[in-house]
């Protein structure tokens, strides 16, 4: 269980997942932000660096959980608490998946006029992002499987604001997996929504061009993290856990990234996961330079690159998705194409699928509901297909076979 707390509250025993709140910016911790404390020398150090509060991880440690943050607890209850206590009721992906498109197609107008403004010199509107992250984070909570199917559907000329969205939305999927109170999945969500944003202040012949970058213009999209971290620090409900997401998530686990070539005892487990969703979608979306790959292939590559990506997050950024993340189309073994509608953790090769097409004949077929856990089943997945490779458009499929 994660639990936020003051450092005051802090004892010899717990596990502390990462720093949430300081006094000072990010650069102030020179210590690592997760691990055992051990004895009250720890928690010295912590207060002298300006901790001000910290996420514990209460299955990990041998501190038990204070009373009052106990499920049963008295009406003394902290903020993020109660807005863990309003977490949206569980639906069927087919009743989320209808306002999820529509919020999605508004994000991304939103996002695009914003990044428009930002382009033409105006300030960051915080207050636009701040209502988009907490509309992913709903319902993320309420089906984490709408929204996710949605980052498959590709756009190379809107690639800017969509990587956004999508990261906002891994993020927040990702975090709920990993059991972060709902308080904490907003703001991994909203530095998610940020992370690129200094991307607007830079000239966008860079990004609209179909072939790959120079080094000069390398040189000049690495200034995007300053230009980031400018458009924000000292705005209003921007927390210190979002600017680190800002700053670090082109750092990697050997210190080969930038800007400050930091290694992995400096790397926080917000920008490590940061670090992880930005490239996953990256590689997976459609740009003016490149198809985007299957997600089995970006699933590959972090995880054969543990001395760029934290290798435990990997494995559990994997199991979290799957192996074919949902929105991804499959062939089988009976010459059928389906739909991966839900993953499986015990076992992400066995998600829940909808047939719906026969790749022998080049048809499309009855569709039918398939969980390849089930013990009787036969079927297997022989490999994830392209949609256009079988002139398939993903966007009306998801819309034919998910809204009622």
């Amino acid at each position: 269980m994660l639990i936020t707390l003051p450092v005051s509250e802090l004892t010899p025993g717990m596990y502390v997942d990462s720093v949430t709140k300081q006094h000072e910016g990010i650069n102030s911790i020179k210590i690592k932000t997760s691990g055992l404390v051990r004895d009250n020398s720890i928690i010295k150090r912590l207060v002298s660096e300006g901790v001000l509060e910290l996420l514990i991880d209460f299955t990990k440690g041998d501190a038990a959980i204070p009373a009052k943050y106990k499920p049963q607890s008295t009406p003394k209850t902290s903020n993020s608490q109660q807005k863990v206590k309003k977490t949206p009721i569980a639906i069927s992906i087919e009743q989320e998946f209808a306002k999820a498109t529509v919020n999605y197609d508004q994000h991304g107008r939103k996002l695009q006029s914003l990044y428009g403004d930002l382009t033409s010199g105006l300030s960051v509107n915080i207050k636009v992002l701040d209502e988009i992250a907490c509309e992913i984070v709903s319902s993320v909570f309420r089906n984490a499987n709408a929204m996710t199917i949605l980052t498959r559907i590709k756009d190379k000329h809107s690639y800017n604001w969509r990587h956004m969205i999508n990261c906002a939305i891994f993020a927040a999927v990702f975090a709920k997996y990993l059991g972060y109170e709902q308080a904490v999945v907003q703001e991994l969500a909203m530095g998610a929504l940020l992370h690129d944003l200094g991307q607007a202040k830079l000239p966008q012949g860079i990004f609209s061009k179909p072939t790959k970058v120079t080094n000069n213009e390398l040189a000049a999209i690495k200034k995007h993290v300053a230009q980031g971290l400018g458009l924000v620090k000292g705005e209003k409900g921007i927390t210190p856990l979002m600017l680190d997401m800002i700053v670090n998530h082109h750092e990697r686990l050997d210190g080969s990234g930038y800007p400050r070539g930091l290694q992995a005892e400096k790397l926080s487990r917000p920008a490590r996961i940061m670090a992880i969703v930005d490239v996953y979608d990256a590689m997976t979306a459609d740009r003016m330079h490149q198809d985007g790959d299957e997600p089995i292939n970006a699933l590959r590559y972090l995880l054969a690159n543990k001395h760029l990506f934290d290798g435990e997050l990997v494995q559990r950024f994997i199991k979290c998705l799957g192996v074919h993340p949902v929105g991804t189309i499959v062939k089988l073994t009976n010459e059928r194409l389906a739909l991966v509608l839900e993953g499986n953790i015990l076992n992400p090769i066995k998600p829940k699928i909808k047939l719906f097409y026969n790749a022998k004949h080049n048809h499309h077929v009855t569709p039918k509901d398939i969980d390849l856990s089930d013990h009787t089943q036969e079927l297997k997945i022989l490999a994830s297909v392209k949609p256009l490779d079988y002139q398939i458009n993903l966007s009306r499929l998801l819309k034919e076979h998910l809204l009622n």
